[in-house]
């Protein structure tokens, strides 16, 4: 099947397509045919021309505003799929969603993005439905090669007076060289998108992640801060002091080793994912979130994802009393090592149990923090009551 959609009880349409980018916007117009919508946020393969997707979205949906981003794959009712198009559908009732572009955040953008949440927060509560804080969430979208998320997300989450947020990076598969936000008609680069989000049923945000610390440790003692590259570890070249580390040679190592064996940091008590992005020539490694020198690493394990994912869906359908949507974001590190532990069409299938629809990351957003290796995402409740 190219073309799939789904309807939530809160009103949210998906519609997930694996079509060629116009057959895929008009397929969708006929899945969301009758519907006034008021926003729509795709999410595509960095397969899909920006230019085309914008081109058929305002022709297709001229009068709802679109966002969106490109991924490391998409996730929705067809399962999870690469190259494809998944679009969540905001209807007119039910909902209000505010958004704006977040520019140059990689260039001390984070004085206009605080600007920008204490904005939009203020507009949102003073509105006209003046909905409790459980009814309401924050959302970004980063570019995820800006090395920018996480002043990006502390920042943002300081304005938001107690809302939450949860969001995730952009990503072009894993080339890592374009990745792409679009929004209101154009293309966005080196910026992010934020949202602010009511809804008339009750929300929850959470997150789940499947690793645990294990003795080894290694010590950043030479790095490029910026870029995010370690060139040491432990006084070694960072990549061949990796291998050794986890028993592997350094021709072994690639994406899926990475996934398989992440390096964490303890703050506050808990364990955090700084995964490695790359192996570059010279032996030093790129990471997917901020690094410094004297940075402290555990080598960690990763538990069994399909229980830990499974625990996190049932807490918030509890918690809510129903689900049958959730906004997810989800590493690709979590992918790559649902494939090599050949458990990735069980995942797809836990994910449509819940109806997760989303994408994959180059990193998730939690509050204040900026996370590898997690699922993060919104859970939208079926029916107003709460459980007793």
């Amino acid at each position: 099947m190219a073309t799939k959609s789904t309807i939530a009880a809160c009103g949210i349409r998906v519609v997930a397509s694996t079509l060629a980018t116009r057959e895929a916007v008009a397929a969708a117009r006929s899945e969301l045919a009758g519907v006034i919508l008021q926003h729509i946020i795709v999410f595509f393969s960095s397969n899909h021309d920006p230019a085309v997707l914008i081109d058929a979205m305002k022709q297709s949906f001229p009068d709802s505003t679109i966002s969106g981003c490109s991924t490391c794959g998409e996730i929705g009712p067809l399962g999870l799929i690469q190259g494809g198009i998944v679009l969540i559908a905001f209807p007119e009732s039910g909902f209000r969603v505010m958004s704006e572009v977040i520019p140059d955040i990689d260039k001390g953008g984070v004085e206009r993005a605080s600007e920008i949440a204490r904005r939009l927060r203020i507009q949102m509560i003073t509105g006209a439905t003046r909905a409790a804080k459980e009814h309401m969430f924050a959302l970004i979208l980063v570019d995820g090669l800006s090395n920018a998320e996480e002043t990006l997300t502390s920042a943002i989450d300081l304005s938001l007076d107690g809302i939450e947020l949860v969001g995730g990076s952009a990503g072009d598969g894993l080339e890592f060289r374009n990745t792409i936000l679009i929004h209101r008609g154009r293309v966005v680069q080196r910026g992010a998108i934020f949202f602010i989000v009511e809804a008339a049923l009750p929300i929850r945000i959470f997150k789940t992640q499947n690793f645990e610390p294990t003795p080894v440790k290694l010590v950043v003692t030479a790095a490029d801060t910026e870029n995010r590259i370690v060139h040491e570890l432990n006084a070694e070249p960072a990549a061949r002091e990796y291998a050794n580390a986890i028993g592997l040679s350094l021709e072994d190592l690639s994406p899926y080793t990475f996934a398989s064996y992440p390096l964490v940091v303890k703050v506050g008590g808990n364990y955090y994912c700084r995964c490695i992005r790359a192996v570059n020539p010279d032996q030093s490694l790129s990471f997917y979130c901020a690094i410094d020198e004297g940075l402290v690493f555990t080598v960690a394990r990763p538990r069994d994802m399909l229980s830990t994912t499974l625990e996190a869906l049932e807490n918030v359908n509890a918690l809510l009393g129903g689900t049958d949507f959730v906004l997810g974001f989800d590493c690709i590190l979590r992918r790559l090592d649902a494939e090599s532990r050949q458990v990735r069409y069980k995942v797809e299938e836990l994910y449509q149990r819940f109806g997760v629809a989303g994408f994959h990351t180059y990193g998730e957003q939690f509050n204040a923090m900026h996370l590898n290796q997690t699922l993060t995402g919104i859970a939208f409740a079926t029916t107003m009551d709460k459980p007793a």
